[in-house]
C-alpha cells in the first residue's frame, strides 16, 4: 500500500485492477440469479404437468371402470338367456314349441306367438353377446390408455423432482455468490480509497458503517421478535376469545387444538378448480387453480399453517415471490404472491404453527394483494378448505 502511494503508476494499475475485479463479481451474481430464475420457471412447469397428467390418468380410470361395469352387465345378461333356452328342453326351442301345438289346431295361433317370441329372443341373445364382447374390448382399451397415463405422471413426478433439486442448488448458489461478492465488493472499495490516500476518512467511514450495519441488524432482530411476540399474543387472545375451541373460525394466525392455523386473514377470493388464465406483468397463470386465495390486503401479515422447516424462499415463476414449508409425513404448504421485501423466514429455519413468515403482495401473475395458500400431500397439490377445516383451521 505504502509502494502504491509513493508510485503514481502502480497506484493506477492496482485501482484498475480492483475496478475490473468488482464488476467481473457483479457480473456473476447477474448470472446465477438468472439461473436461479430459469430453474425455478422449469420446476413450476414440470408440477403443472404433473398435476394434469394426475386428473387425466383418473378420469380415463373411471371410464374403464365404466366400461368393464357394463361388460358385467351384458354378460350377466347373456347368461340369463342361455339359462333361459336350457330350461325349454336343452335341444331346439322350435321343435319343442311345435310338439306343444300338435293335435290341437285352434291353438295354431299361439304356436305362431311363441315362435315368434322364439325367434326375437334368439335375435337379442346375438346382440348381447356382441354387446358384451364390445363393452369388454373397450374396458381392456381404456384400462390400456389408464396405464400409459399413470407412467407418464410417473415421468413428469421425476422430472419436477428433479427441476426442484436443480432449482435449490441454483438458488443457494446465487445467493452465496452475492454474500461472498458484496463482502468483497465491501473490501475492495475500502482498499481502493485508501489507496487514493484516504487511509484516516476511509477507516472512520469503515468503522462507522460496521456500527450503522450492526445497528440496522439489531433493529431487523428487534422488529422481527417483536412482530412475533405480536402474533403469539394475538393468536392467545384469539384462542382466550374463542373460548379454548378446536377450530379458528378463519382468524389469521389463530393455533387450533390439533396444532394448525389459518395461514391469513380475509375471506376466500379463488377455490381450487378451473378458472381463467390470470396475466401480470408478463406472468400468466395456468388455466386449473392448484390452491384457496385469501384476500387479505398489501401487507398484511402470512402466518405459517403448521410447525415445519422453509424449504423455499425466492421467487419461483408466476408464484412471484414464495415460501414453502415442509411438515413431515410428505405434508407441506406454499405461500405465494408475497410482496417484494416481505420474507421474515429463510431456507433452513423451524418455523412454528401461527408463526409470522412473509407479508402479503401481488408479486408474479396476481391482479391484486392476496394470499395464494397451497397444499401438498407427497407430489400432488390438492384442495385446502377440506383438509384445513378436518385440522379445526377453517379458511372460509
Amino acid at each position: 500500500m505504502q509502494n502504491a502511494k509513493a508510485n503514481t503508476a502502480t497506484a493506477t494499475a492496482q485501482v484498475t485492477a480492483i475496478e475490473n475485479l468488482i464488476a467481473g463479481l457483479q457480473v456473476q451474481v447477474q448470472e446465477t440469479r438468472a439461473a436461479a430464475e430459469k430453474s425455478a420457471s422449469e420446476l413450476e412447469v414440470a408440477q403443472q404437468e404433473f398435476d394434469d397428467a394426475t386428473r387425466r390418468a383418473k378420469d380415463i380410470q373411471a371410464q374403464a371402470d365404466a366400461s368393464k361395469a357394463t361388460a358385467d352387465a351384458a354378460t350377466k345378461q347373456a347368461g340369463q338367456l342361455a339359462a333361459q333356452l336350457y330350461r325349454t328342453g336343452g335341444t331346439d326351442l322350435s321343435v319343442n314349441l311345435f310338439l306343444e301345438g300338435e293335435g290341437d289346431g285352434a291353438d295354431a295361433d299361439l304356436l305362431l306367438a311363441k315362435l315368434g317370441n322364439m325367434s326375437k329372443l334368439v335375435e337379442r341373445s346375438s346382440d348381447v353377446y356382441e354387446s358384451a364382447q364390445s363393452a369388454t374390448n373397450n374396458a381392456q382399451s381404456l384400462g390400456d390408455q389408464a396405464k400409459v397415463a399413470q407412467a407418464e405422471r410417473e415421468t413428469l413426478r421425476v422430472a419436477a423432482e428433479a427441476a426442484l433439486a436443480t432449482a435449490q442448488a441454483a438458488a443457494e448458489a446465487a445467493a452465496n455468490a452475492l454474500a461472498d461478492s458484496e463482502a468483497k465488493s465491501v473490501e475492495l472499495e475500502q482498499q481502493l480509497k485508501f489507496m487514493r490516500d484516504a487511509q484516516a476518512t476511509t477507516t472512520a467511514g469503515y468503522e462507522a458503517g460496521v456500527a450503522e450495519r450492526a445497528r440496522i441488524e439489531a433493529a431487523r432482530v428487534a422488529a422481527a421478535e417483536e412482530a412475533v411476540r405480536v402474533a403469539a399474543a394475538a393468536a392467545a387472545a384469539a384462542r382466550a376469545g374463542s373460548g379454548g375451541s378446536g377450530g379458528s373460525g378463519g382468524s389469521g394466525g389463530s393455533v387450533s387444538m390439533t396444532g394448525w392455523a389459518v395461514p391469513a386473514g380475509g375471506r376466500i377470493t379463488g377455490g381450487y378448480g378451473p378458472r381463467a388464465v390470470i396475466c401480470n406483468g408478463g406472468d400468466c397463470s395456468g388455466s386449473f387453480h392448484y390452491a384457496t386465495d385469501l384476500g387479505t390486503g398489501c401487507g398484511a401479515p402470512i402466518y405459517a399453517a403448521h410447525a415445519g422447516v422453509v424449504t423455499w424462499a425466492g421467487r419461483l415463476g408466476t408464484y412471484g415471490n414464495f415460501v414453502k414449508i415442509s411438515h413431515g409425513d410428505n405434508v407441506s404448504t406454499g405461500y405465494a404472491h408475497i410482496r417484494n421485501g416481505g420474507y421474515n423466514v429463510s431456507v433452513g429455519q423451524s418455523v412454528s404453527a401461527g408463526q409470522v413468515i412473509a407479508s402479503s403482495g401481488d408479486t408474479g401473475a396476481a391482479n391484486g394483494c392476496h394470499l395464494h395458500f397451497e397444499v401438498w400431500i407427497g407430489g400432488n397439490r390438492i384442495n385446502p378448505v377440506p383438509f384445513m377445516a378436518d385440522r379445526g383451521a377453517s379458511l372460509g
